[in-house]
């Protein structure tokens, strides 16, 4: 039986997420895997339950989410299939690459790594005044904005501080949900792309529930001064959430990419 693997992009804000979600007495709620689901259903004619990698929230986007399917009987090459999926799909999702995997490929417990960035609009003293720390027209979709000015120098200090093993459950919304609360985040490093724009990119063996916005939201405070770089050796050892900063709004944050090692890679957008 062919598996095909999707990489996905999509625009987050008109979506309650990824995950389908139908309420009790409701209608189903517009999600990314729910809108995905139907143009596959009615591209090979049959239902068939469509499998994604990462739970992204509400309003937040991806450019290299990762989903799979099987079929039994394909009626058309795979090299055709994201041209005819995405003549079936709203403009604010693509499927942006297919491949034909293992029967054994799954898209959750064959991930290797996955990569996050959060981007953020500070106050820079750049911008006309009453525009200080706001996000353009073409930014409010994808920017958070912070009117505050902040320290470069300070938040990467507090970021390498994250990297490693450790046990994040300060980062965590309802850790107690998980088995363990121990992840591995391989990097963190925040950049200033252009004036008055923060990027923060963080990759790891796998997140926490708004473990991103959580550490972002941690980094803010530091440069803006209000926690020192060192601070955050304690708020891990604490283990205790009202310790770290406050979780970023969602708009910021995109899935950027999802490795699963040599046998099943996607080129990084």
């Amino acid at each position: 039986m062919p598996r095909l693997r999707l990489q996905v992009a999509y625009d987050g804000t008109d979506f309650h997420g990824w995950q389908r979600q139908v309420p009790p007495n409701l209608p189903e709620l517009r999600t990314a895997q729910g809108v995905l689901t139907e143009a596959v259903h009615d591209l090979v004619g049959v239902p068939v339950p469509v499998l994604g990698a990462s739970r992204t929230d509400a309003g937040v986007h991806a450019r290299g989410q990762v989903a799979s399917f099987s079929i039994d009987h394909l009626r058309i090459p795979v090299d055709r299939v994201a041209m005819a999926l995405n003549t079936r799909l709203p403009r604010d999702l693509e499927v942006v690459a297919v491949d034909e995997v293992d029967e054994s490929f799954d898209p959750v417990r064959s991930c290797v790594s996955k990569s996050y960035s959060y981007r953020l609009r500070v106050a820079d003293g750049t911008r006309p005044r009453g525009l200080e720390g706001r996000a353009t027209p073409f930014e409010r979709r994808f920017t958070t904005v912070c009117r505050h000015a902040i320290d470069l120098a300070r938040v990467r200090a507090a970021a390498g501080r994250v990297i490693g093993t450790h046990d994040f459950r300060a980062f965590a919304h309802e850790p107690d949900q998980r088995e363990t609360t121990v992840r591995t985040v391989l990097g963190c490093a925040v950049t200033a792309p252009e004036s008055g724009i923060l990027r923060f990119d963080v990759s790891g063996s796998g997140f926490l529930h708004h473990m991103v916005r959580i550490l972002v939201g941690t980094l803010v405070e530091v440069g803006r001064g209000r926690m020192d770089p060192s601070d955050i050796d304690r708020i891990i050892a604490q283990r205790d959430r009202s310790e770290a900063g406050p979780t970023m709004p969602p708009e910021g944050l995109c899935l950027e990419w999802i490795h699963y090692g040599r046998q099943y890679h996607f080129p990084r957008p």
